[in-house]
Formats: C-alpha cells, structure tokens, sequence
C-alpha cells in the first residue's frame, strides 16, 4: 500500500477527488499527509474534515531561500512517510534537487493537452489560438516545468462562444476525474497514458 502525499497551496478540489478515491476498496494507495505552503489554505480544513493528517511549511519566512524551504518540507514528508506526491494547485516552483530526491514518485496535474500550453493562462492561449480542443495532462514531473513522462490526458472541447472561465470550469471537471484514474494505475506501477474520454 503506498503512502500518498498530496501539497496544496489553495481551495484542493483535485485534493478531494484524490482522497476520495483512496477511500475506494481495492486501492493500491492510502493518503498519509496533506501539505500546504499556506497555513491559511482552505483544503488543509477540508483534508482534515475527512480524518486526514495535514501540515504547513510557509514558504514566506524563507525568503529566497528555497533550499531551506524544501528542506523543511522534505523533513515532514518524510516524517509522515510519503512515498509518492500529488501535486495538486502546489503553487511554487520546486527545485532541481528536490525533484531529483522524488524523481519517479511526483505527479502533477496541468491545464493543458502538454506539450501544449507550458505555464499559466493556458486557457486563454488556447482560445487565443482557436484551437478546437483542450484538456488537461497529469505527468511526472521533472525539473523542467510542465514537462516529464504523460501518464494521462483528458480531452474537451472547445466550445463556441467559450471563455476562459467557461472552458476552465470544463477542464476542472476533467481533471477530477483523469488524475484519481491516473494516480491508481501510478500507485500500481502502471505508467502506460491513458486517455479520457
């Protein structure tokens, strides 16, 4: 049974998708942690309505220092026995070395049918672009950004007269149910894409 660790730095939709499907019969993994670089993030209460262990390392006394803050996020991780992360709206960018130290055993969930749309704003670039789809990409990450093996992608059109919040609001959905899937096949030693729908 591998020991999850989901880091958030919001409201944790995805988090809470993620748990609940831990929470299935039959799961290879079981949540240990829930970790936020913001004490005042609303899915650290939420984690922890539902019974799970939950921790802050606030990246703001650290300055710029953010082998320090990672360091102290390494000790938690490893206190609670984290053996894979979740990336889920964790909005700070992660080091060279941590990544190495979790290379294989960190996923992230991003807006976009990557390689597409690396970074922010991405569903305004893709109507921007007049694309006829969008999605979002769970991938493991690596010390580029946005980059490292596709594990899976969930696929949406886009729609006339979609905005970025209309089409965001699609793509969450989306994400709700593409990184719980992937997350179960990941935990299992599947690394094989799957594409949804």
């Amino acid at each position: 049974m591998k020991q999850v660790a989901i880091l958030i730095s919001g409201g944790g939709s995805n988090m809470i998708r993620l748990l609940e499907s831990m929470e299935q019969p039959g799961h290879p993994a079981r949540p240990c942690l829930v970790l936020s670089n913001d004490p005042a993030a609303g899915g650290l209460v939420r984690a922890a309505a539902r019974g799970v262990a939950v921790a802050t390392v606030d990246h703001r006394p650290f300055g710029r220092d953010r082998a320090a803050f990672e360091a102290e996020m390494q000790h938690v991780l490893e206190a609670h026995g984290a053996e894979i992360l979740c990336l889920a709206g964790f909005m700070r960018i992660l080091t060279p070395g941590f990544v190495a130290r979790w290379q294989g055993r960190m996923i992230n969930i991003h807006p976009s049918l990557l390689p597409k749309y690396r970074g922010l704003h991405t569903h305004a670039r893709v109507l921007e672009a007049g694309d006829g789809e969008h999605g979002c990409t769970v991938h493991e990450v690596t010390p580029e950004l946005d980059d490292g093996p596709i594990l899976g992608q969930g696929r949406v059109p886009v729609e006339p007269g979609d905005t970025p919040e209309s089409l965001a609001a699609r793509v969450l959905e989306m994400e709700h149910r593409l990184y719980p899937a992937v997350l179960r096949r990941y935990a299992a030693g599947e690394r094989e894409p799957v594409t949804f729908p």
